[in-house]
């Protein structure tokens, strides 16, 4: 089992950060993506939405850093981790525009671009950027069919019934011959679209058994990865039998790769705690 980091600072969901973090900017992220990165970390998250009514943002959260920007300055801090949206809405993006923008920054970072995609669940997001949200998911599941397709190719081509091109450059084209797609969701439904068209599955909000019930229900493809959160902030400096614990039930589980929030009072101590996380992750794994 691998572990990848839920990163700190572009996210502010309420009771999921630390105090630091709000004064916190990208010079700090830059920090602890390059000691992430140093340690063999196999990744770092940043997540999407444009914007959150105001009276969602105490349970979702406020702050989203865009994950183009933030992953462009990361690469260039980093040169081995990978670079997870967690996740793009799908319903939010055409495919092409997806493919020609995130094909850049795989080019960018030597090849290090996973894509994160969900179906997304914010009615009022969709409505602001005018994106259908009564068939989202029939829109997602072609638009997984058509970045499989495309992400990779200088001259794309596919044909549905809610995306249809040819004849059109996508240049430059994602690094990648094959670029990973993690599929989130909380559904046997999510599950089932992601052994379809991704290569990993990141549900969230599932205790193991609900887990173990929904992953006994589908045959999963050679080399499919499946992404589990360890859910609140682990300190493997103050309390790492705990976060031994649930390192531990992850991988019995089913994860291959844990995603794991750290707490911490500062940016040093952060870079500490990923440094116990590293030596406790050999450990468990």
């Amino acid at each position: 089992m691998r572990i990848g980091i839920a990163s700190p600072i572009v996210t502010a969901v309420p009771g999921a950060h630390s105090p630091w973090e709000t004064s916190a900017g990208i010079a700090e992220l830059g920090r602890i993506a390059e000691s992430a990165d140093r340690l063999g970390f196999h990744h770092l998250t940043c997540s999407e939405h444009v914007a959150v009514p105001e009276e969602m943002a105490e349970q979702r959260g406020a702050t989203y850093w865009d994950p183009l920007a933030t992953f462009g300055y990361v690469a260039a801090r980093t040169t081995q981790i990978k670079l997870a949206t967690q996740v793009l809405v799908l319903g939010f993006h055409h495919p092409l525009e997806i493919a020609k923008r995130y094909g850049t920054l795989d080019q960018v970072s030597g090849g290090r671009l996973v894509l994160g995609l969900g179906v997304g669940s914010l009615e009022e997001e969709f409505s602001l950027l005018g994106a259908s949200f009564a068939d989202r998911g029939a829109r997602a599941d072609e638009a997984i069919s058509a970045l499989r397709g495309s992400l990779s190719q200088r001259v794309p081509a596919f044909h549905g019934d809610f995306y249809d091109y040819d004849g059109l450059v996508v240049s430059p084209a994602a690094e990648q011959e094959r670029v990973p797609l993690w599929i989130g969701g909380r559904t046997l439904r999510s599950l089932r679209r992601a052994t379809s068209y991704g290569d990993g599955w990141v549900p969230f909000g599932l205790n193991p058994e609900q887990l173990h019930d929904l992953l006994g229900k589908v045959e999963l493809p050679d080399g499919f990865d499946v992404v589990l959160s360890a859910g609140r902030q682990l300190d493997p400096i103050g309390d790492p039998d705990r976060a031994a614990r649930v390192l531990t039930g992850l991988r019995k589980a089913g994860a291959t790769i844990a995603g794991v929030a750290l707490a911490a009072e500062s940016v040093e101590h952060y870079c500490e705690q990923l440094a116990a996380l590293a030596v406790l992750g050999d450990k468990v794994a």
